[in-house]
């Protein structure tokens, strides 16, 4: 395992450089996005549904040690102001929308690292969509720190070395196990940072070797064209969904894609008229 060589911004940086980064090297961190207090508002949200229900999505991938846990905004409404934080938004926007004219939520999950898990097979998200187009990235991830994210502890390993990436462009997931260690680095930052990598990053949890968890909340932002990998229209009943902000909403797949995708009666953005 390398040395974190993941390029690191304070919060201060433009997004427009963040971005940049971001597309050139497959991922980036913004340290100290947000307050402690907000981060720590959202834990507290979030501990008795880990409790509760998080082991329910132990398997060979997600591990044996990890807590999961969805639906998130029926739980966590303070989860709202990371999902729509104006910065990362702004990162979504250049990163996404050379290929569509928005985009939405495509999955969210808080994931709990406890001591004793095994580092997590390295992959891709978004491999599940039968098709690629060269040049075009389906999704940009967030990860938020929601406690200090440290090598020790299970700090998220990504590849980010270009001659990797092309060697193993069109491999199946099982060709990532054989990556040189050297090449995997670790996203060490402190608790209230964010990391950002493309769909075409390769991936995964890191193993916990430390005392305690490791707290992270994952959202992926997707193509406006596509369909989202969790069915935010299921997942939140319809009465939480609009308790939510109009910017929270549409993030959710509340919209129409351009005037013709998506529509339905009284739509403000799309095109709807009588068959």
């Amino acid at each position: 395992m390398s040395e974190s060589n993941i390029k690191s911004f304070d919060s201060n940086t433009s997004s427009d450089v963040i971005a940049a980064t971001l597309l050139k090297e497959g991922g980036v961190i913004v340290r100290n996005q947000v307050s402690n207090a907000l981060i720590d508002k959202v834990a507290q949200e979030l501990r008795k549904p880990l409790d509760a229900k998080g082991h329910e999505f132990e398997n060979d991938f997600n591990g044996y040690k990890t807590r999961r846990l969805g639906a998130v905004l029926d739980v966590s409404r303070s989860s709202a102001e990371l999902v729509a934080h104006p910065g990362t938004l702004e990162v979504a926007d250049a990163t996404l929308k050379r290929h569509c004219d928005n985009y939405q939520i495509g999955s969210m999950t808080a994931i709990e690292i406890h001591p004793g898990e095994t580092a997590q097979i390295l992959h891709r998200d978004g491999d599940f969509y039968p098709i690629a187009i060269p040049g075009v990235e389906f999704q940009m991830q967030a990860m938020w720190a929601l406690s200090d994210f440290t090598e020790e502890n299970g700090a998220t390993r990504i590849v980010t070395d270009s001659d990797v990436l092309k060697g193993v462009k069109n491999a199946e997931t099982e060709a990532f196990e054989n990556i040189d260690e050297s090449k995997v680095a670790q996203a060490v930052m402190p608790k209230g940072s964010v990391l950002y990598w493309l769909q075409s990053t390769i991936h995964g949890g890191g193993a916990n070797k430390a005392s305690t968890p490791r707290s992270g909340l994952f959202v992926s932002y997707s193509l406006g064209w596509l369909r989202q990998e969790d069915n935010q229209y299921l997942i939140l009943p319809r009465e939480v969904a609009d308790s939510y902000p109009d910017t929270v909403r549409r993030l959710l797949g509340y919209q129409a894609h351009g005037k013709y995708l998506g529509i339905y009666p009284g739509d403000p953005d799309g095109c709807w008229w009588d068959a």
